[in-house]
């Protein structure tokens, strides 16, 4: 696929002249969106929402230039399902996405859930998405091809702009992807940075071979993509901080050359480990803080190029895919002062994986200069699934139809005008107790339901704490307990006023999923669908300049300009 005389950003041009000549007229100067989702990074891994924390001045920045959301929330507390919902709006119960995908993945998110992308790329944006994809890398579930397909033509001839012989044009999610298909650690590399437990490099052609570890990848090594061609396997984990950097400004700069609007999805590889600072620990802050310094200058890179090239008009949103990964001790991030104690009594993770607010809460900065206030702080319940929504909206586009969604439009609350959001936010398991994917907990203003807590989740210790099913629910009052440490007594006069509410609320929200229009993932496995750049290699390494290009089995009926 693609076209190998042209360079990808040629190809990226002539395909967004094409769509671009037939998008929908929007009235007014459309905004530019900048989304930068960290990995695994806690809530208290901001200085501006911890003071503790001292690495990162130029988030803290951000955070006084535009304004900082304190109550926002993850969708889920795993990467695939998160990042599925922040594409979608929707919750993986609905997006069909509640688990992680493997390396070895056949599907992906299904092809019938519209995405962020493909919403804002038919009203007339250039799209990108740079680093950690997870959500499907094999055919038509790569970032490049996800969708709908290849159109047949007729509504770009339609439009005078393609004659009866031009060849049919594939109209794809992102127009331009750079970066890995799954997580750092879903692969071996020669550096492999610091874990917990450490991983070996990469096996090299005439060595012996070694007993498999549990936790580490050793037979395939970490990919690195772009557009469909695998240009580095393994991954200079060292370098991808700044070639995620480079190529982000690259994307902008050439969106803002070609004068249209664009979208920016920058997935980074911080904070989930293996961490790789690229200088060593300074005393004090230990390896984490390093790399959270280097995750900070990132975000400071990008926010320099936006304010240089992004003419004014940019909106920049900063937050992460889930809360901390504390099975992994020091090289964990921090929760500030959501501990979950109830769960960390009982042992067992209160952070990623779980319903604790550890799992979900994470920071959120919102950066538009003139248009979003400076210095201001919200305390609106938002979550994640808020983005597709609110950036539609802004984009003068319409939400797709036939599907119920659980973010809203949050505009207001970005402007200033309001600081109300959810009334009602679902909380669903993520790997802990119960099924995944499945509403275990429940926000209602101030208070947190739980109906299903404990075991799945490691903390540090090696402990998962035992499952437990609680009917009625536990209930919290975050307002007096932030930490999550004692329950409301079930004899008390607020458990017995609040309950009837929340068990109203759980009853609506299960009856309006089952009767959605929900998507079903295919989570199947197949050993062709491992990204491999030379499978006559150990661990399907790249000699040099070797590439090699994904097959995206696209039918060859008639040739088609496809990223």
């Amino acid at each position: 696929m693609g076209t190998p005389s042209l360079s990808p950003w040629a190809v990226l041009g002539l395909a967004l002249v094409l769509v671009g000549l037939c998008a929908p007229c929007v009235v007014g100067r459309q905004p530019n969106f900048i989304l930068i989702l960290a990995d695994d990074v806690g809530w208290g891994d901001l200085g501006a929402n911890w003071a503790e924390t001292k690495e990162t001045p130029h988030l803290d920045q951000l955070a006084a230039e535009g304004t900082r959301f304190v109550d926002f929330h993850s969708a889920a507390s795993t990467c695939s399902p998160s990042r599925a919902s922040l594409l979608t709006g929707r919750l993986g119960v609905r997006n069909g996405v509640t688990h992680n995908f493997a390396i070895a993945s056949a599907g992906g998110l299904p092809l019938n859930e519209t995405t962020l992308a493909e919403v804002l790329r038919e009203a007339g944006y250039s799209t990108g998405a740079i680093g950690k994809w997870h959500l499907g890398h094999h055919g038509r579930h790569h970032p490049n091809s996800r969708g709908k397909g290849c159109a047949s033509g007729d509504g770009l001839r339609a439009c005078g702009h393609l004659g009866p012989a031009d060849p049919l044009v594939c109209l794809s999610g992102f127009d331009y992807y750079f970066g890995i298909p799954y997580s750092h650690d879903m692969g071996c590399t020669d550096t492999p940075g610091y874990n917990l437990p450490p991983c070996p490099p990469c096996p090299r052609h005439g060595t012996a071979a070694r007993v498999a570890r549990k936790d580490c990848y050793t037979e395939v090594a970490l990919p690195l993509l772009e557009n469909v061609t695998i240009v580095q396997q393994p991954v200079e984990l060292g370098s991808l901080a700044t070639r995620y950097a480079e190529e982000a400004a690259r994307f902008i700069q050439w969106a803002s050359d070609s004068g249209q609007p664009f979208f920016l999805y920058l997935a980074l590889a911080h904070m989930h480990v293996p961490l790789t600072p690229p200088l060593p620990p300074i005393p004090g802050r230990g390896i984490y803080g390093a790399s959270l310094s280097e995750m900070d200058a990132l975000v400071g890179r990008i926010k320099e190029v936006a304010d240089s090239l992004g003419k004014g008009n940019t909106l920049l949103w900063f937050t992460g895919d889930n809360g901390p990964w504390a099975q992994k001790c020091e090289l964990a991030g921090r929760l500030g002062p959501f501990v979950g104690a109830w769960q960390r009594q009982r042992g067992g993770s209160s952070a990623k994986q779980t319903t604790w607010e550890g799992g979900h809460r994470v920071p959120a900065l919102v950066y538009w200069p003139g248009r979003v206030p400076a210095g201001r702080t919200s305390h609106a319940l938002l979550s994640i699934l808020d983005i597709f929504p609110t950036l539609v909206a802004l984009a003068g586009a319409a939400l797709p139809p036939n599907r119920c969604f659980d973010g809203l439009d949050v505009s207001s609350v970005l402007f200033g005008w309001s600081d109300v959001g959810h009334k009602v936010l679902l909380h669903p398991n993520s790997g802990a107790a119960g099924k995944v994917g499945e509403i275990e907990a429940l926000r209602l203003a101030q208070y947190k339901a739980f109906y299903t807590t404990g075991r799945g989740a490691m903390a540090c210790d090696g402990s998962t704490g035992p499952a437990e099913r609680h009917q009625p629910p536990l209930i919290f009052n975050l307002d007096r307990d932030i930490q999550e440490q004692e329950p409301l007594d079930v004899a008390s006069r607020e458990y017995q006023a609040v309950l009837p509410a929340i068990s109203r609320a759980y009853a609506q929200a299960l009856q309006d999923i089952a009767a959605d229009n929900v998507s079903v993932a295919d989570y199947s496995q197949d050993p062709a669908a491992v990204p491999c750049c030379n499978v006559q290699h150990m661990g399907c390494r790249c000699h040099g300049a070797q590439e090699a290009t994904l097959d995206l089995h696209v039918q060859k009926r008639t040739p088609r300009l496809c990223l």
